[in-house]
């Protein structure tokens, strides 16, 4: 990158005045809170005139919290659970991208674009009644095929307790099925904007390439493992990344499926929801402790970022 003179830019300096805005805005809604993040992390502060100087305090009990320790026990549950449901918008993106017709194409493409329109609130409280008891399409699905039937014999073999001929499953009641239908929600896990960096990084591979592999007498399966998922390995890395951190933050999908609880014992109590809990639901709210479990997940995020930068490495 070309450095700017002091020369150019007494020149330039109009057109460098059109970054002020940005720039201010960004600082002030950003970095700002971030940074008053950090200081109050060091206080016993309410949220309002109760101020007290703890020091390391707040993040000496975090460590020391059952609550963080198992709200991340159900982060890292759900980031490996996370790994495997990156495959289908791997699948469909090598699927739409190998259609011979490019309208058909450009209409699949529309199509993983239409759902991001709609607000994600929506999205979940819509799963929120498959998992229905009553009246859910899960169980109505599990029904249909015979898979209820299946799950019953399991759990008479097993002794969960949890499936039984009398009575519907409680996917969101039962502390036993609250992992698994966060695990499950989102199915079949073709994420649209996956899907789209997938298809940018296919669009880049040449015909070259492809005609090269047909030479070889590469199959469909193995022009897959030989010559698009190690040219999309870049992409791969990346959404590899914002499921983590996305899978670190999020706390809405829990919130409205469980509620501020995190559902029956806290079993779906992660991390974000229970800093919110922390911050504004208890009667004795701690903002103080709540920015230091925020700049705990910060940390942690950094340091997983610098891990995949580090260790996760594309070679093409």
């Amino acid at each position: 990158m070309k450095n700017v003179s002091v020369s150019q830019l007494k020149y330039h300096w109009r057109v460098y005045l059109f970054v002020v805005p940005s720039l201010c805005l960004l600082l002030t809604f950003a970095y700002f809170p971030a940074m008053g993040a950090i200081y109050y992390s060091f206080f016993n502060w309410d949220g309002g005139f109760v101020k007290e100087f703890i020091g390391f305090g707040n993040y000496v009990r975090a460590l020391g919290d059952p609550y963080v320790r198992h709200g991340y026990y159900v982060v890292a549950i759900l980031v490996f659970a996370n790994l495997f449901k990156m495959i289908p918008s791997i699948a469909a993106a090598v699927v739409i991208h190998r259609l011979k017709s490019t309208r058909s194409g450009y209409f699949y493409r529309v199509l993983f674009v239409i759902p991001m329109i709609i607000p994600g609130i929506v999205m979940i409280l819509i799963w929120k009644y498959f998992f229905d008891p009553n009246f859910g399409i899960l169980n109505e699905f599990l029904e249909f095929t015979g898979l209820m039937d299946a799950l019953i014999a399991l759990d008479g073999a097993f002794g969960w307790g949890v499936f039984l001929a009398d009575s519907a499953p409680a996917w969101l009641s039962r502390p036993e099925l609250i992992i698994p239908a966060l695990i499950i929600w989102g199915f079949p896990w073709v994420g649209t904007i996956g899907v789209l960096i997938y298809l940018s990084g296919l669009s880049g591979i040449s015909d070259d390439i492809y005609d090269a592999a047909k030479v070889d007498g590469a199959g469909p399966l193995r022009t897959f493992f030989s010559v698009e998922l190690p040219l999309i390995l870049t992409q791969v890395r990346i959404n590899l990344i914002l499921m983590i951190i996305g899978t670190i933050k999020e706390y809405g999908l829990t919130l409205v499926l469980l509620g501020h609880t995190g559902g029956p014992g806290g079993v779906g109590l992660v991390p974000g929801l229970y800093m919110f809990r922390r911050a504004f639901y208890d009667k004795e709210t701690e903002m103080g402790y709540a920015c230091s479990l925020g700049i705990i997940m910060f940390l942690i995020i950094l340091a997983l970022t610098f891990v995949n930068q580090k260790f996760v490495r594309v070679d093409k």
